[in-house]
């Protein structure tokens, strides 16, 4: 059975749960046992697992990420949270060198199953060192897996299917989707890594993205299809594994692709995706792939720069409509700030 909850909510009810399933399952981290409990994703927990499982950690992210590497390979499930993505930075060396590489090293006879959760996003003026989306940086090396969910549902299900994954997961959590309200079931259940979901069949463009990004692109298609032009929407829910039968048996059919990504353009997910699609449906492609992401600059923290610097539905639009060869004529009227998604929300900062 399913009912609604938030984004958060279904955090808190995946970590409940995998908690109670495997005794084995520690949760720690900056703001584990704080009043906030990590913007409520963390509520109950050492109430009901304990001081033992449950813990809060001193800002030494590179010490307590070894920590929580030396803990899963001695049968350990650890889920440690870094809070904003941009302080697990100075756990790099842990997460590459470690616990990346520990399971070829040694043959595959031991692995790292340690899942980090780190919050990203934008807004609030968090500014260039509070914002930044660094999935990119993360799929690109090699052992990690890296995802990011965008539903509730998702949340939930791909949370407790990192925290059983034998290897290593970075799950990127858009401090926007935190407070989404959606369906989620309840009890224990996994959602595959590696798997994405095509949320809408369409014949004139595929339509890649990811995390927040496929909030903008679903406003976006309601104004496409009210203009006639039918969109495959795919969200990619991981960053690595890429789901590549999905996406390129979708470009196969709709022959154009325009991938959205909430990290900066050089080097992006968006980017691989797109080059990607080139190699392997050449013959089937109209024109040339088209990506959207942020431009290559520092994240800016006033709320004038900002304004102009994240893409929006309008921009997802007008580039299919160019795509497209058309001209399409919309006003999107936004009744509260551009640095937050809608005037429901109130955090996290």
């Amino acid at each position: 059975m399913s009912r609604t909850q938030t984004f958060s909510q279904a955090i808190n009810e995946g970590l409940h749960e995998a908690m109670a399933h495997d005794d084995n399952v520690i949760c720690y981290g900056l703001g584990a046992t704080d009043p906030k409990r990590i913007f409520g994703t963390t509520v109950g927990l050492v109430e009901q697992f304990g001081e033992q499982r449950v813990f809060d950690m001193p800002t030494s992210e590179n010490a307590m990420t070894g920590i929580g590497i030396g803990a899963s390979l001695n049968g350990i499930r650890p889920v440690m949270t870094h809070q904003r993505l941009d302080f697990f930075l100075l756990a790099f060396d842990q997460l590459i060198n470690n616990a990346a590489k520990w399971h070829f090293m040694f043959g595959g006879q031991s692995s790292v199953p340690i899942t980090i959760r780190l919050i990203l996003g934008r807004g609030w003026g968090q500014g260039p060192t509070h914002s930044q989306n660094l999935q990119a940086m993360f799929a690109h090396v090699p052992g990690l897996k890296v995802v990011m969910p965008t539903t509730p549902e998702d949340a939930k299900g791909l949370l407790i299917d990192s925290i059983f994954d034998d290897d290593p997961v970075v799950f990127l959590e858009h401090r926007w989707l935190h407070n989404q309200h959606g369906l989620v079931p309840e009890g224990f259940f996994r959602k595959r890594i590696g798997f994405s979901e095509v949320l809408k069949s369409g014949s004139d463009i595929t339509l890649v993205s990811m995390s927040y990004m496929t909030v903008e692109a679903m406003w976006a298609i309601k104004i496409l299809e009210s203009n006639g032009i039918s969109v495959e929407h795919i969200d990619l829910k991981s960053a690595n594994p890429i789901d590549w039968p999905c996406i390129l048996s979708s470009v196969h059919k709709t022959g154009r692709l325009l991938t959205l990504d909430t990290g900066v353009a050089t080097g992006s997910i968006a980017g691989e995706i797109v080059a990607r699609a080139a190699m392997d449906c050449f013959k089937s492609l109209k024109q040339a792939p088209v990506r959207i992401a942020l431009p290559d600059l520092p994240t800016p923290t006033s709320f004038g720069l900002t304004k102009h610097f994240y893409p929006r539905a309008e921009h997802i639009v007008a580039a299919v409509a160019e795509m497209m060869g058309t001209t399409i004529e919309h006003q999107f009227e936004r009744k509260f700030p551009h640095d937050v998604p809608g005037d429901w929300f109130k955090g996290p900062f």
